[in-house]
C-alpha cells in the first residue's frame, strides 16, 4: 500500500444500478480533487423487490475535504436517478480496511 493512500479518506456510496453508480461517480470527480478505486456489486436475495436489481459502491478516495464535497455531488445525482441504499465515509481506514477496499465482485463470473 503506498504511503499516500494511507492517509486518505474514503467515500462509499453505494446506488441502484450501474448506470447510477458511473452518473454519481462522474459529478463526484468533477466536483473535487478525488480518484475512484474499482466499483464494487452485490445482487441481494430480495433483488427482484429493488428498482434496480443491482446494488454498486462507488469509492472515492482524497483528503476528507474533498471526499466530502464528492459524495455530495455524487449523492445528488444518484437521488436523481434510481436513488442511494447507504453511504459513509471513512477519514483514515486501517489496513484491513485498505486491503477490503481493492476487493471488486464486478470482475467475477
Amino acid at each position: 500500500m503506498g504511503e499516500q493512500t494511507k492517509h486518505e479518506a474514503v467515500g462509499l456510496l453505494e446506488v441502484y444500478g450501474l448506470v447510477c453508480a458511473f452518473l454519481a461517480a462522474d459529478a463526484g470527480c468533477k466536483a473535487a480533487n478525488v480518484r475512484l478505486e474499482v466499483f464494487d456489486k452485490n445482487k441481494p436475495a430480495n433483488a427482484d423487490s429493488l428498482p434496480v436489481p443491482l446494488l454498486v459502491t462507488v469509492k472515492f478516495r482524497g483528503s476528507v475535504a474533498d471526499v466530502e464535497e464528492a459524495m455530495r455531488a455524487a449523492e445528488e445525482v444518484a437521488i436523481a436517478n434510481t436513488g442511494i441504499v447507504c453511504r459513509h465515509i471513512i477519514p483514515r481506514p486501517t489496513e484491513d480496511t485498505e486491503k477490503m477496499l481493492k476487493i471488486s465482485a464486478l470482475d467475477k463470473n
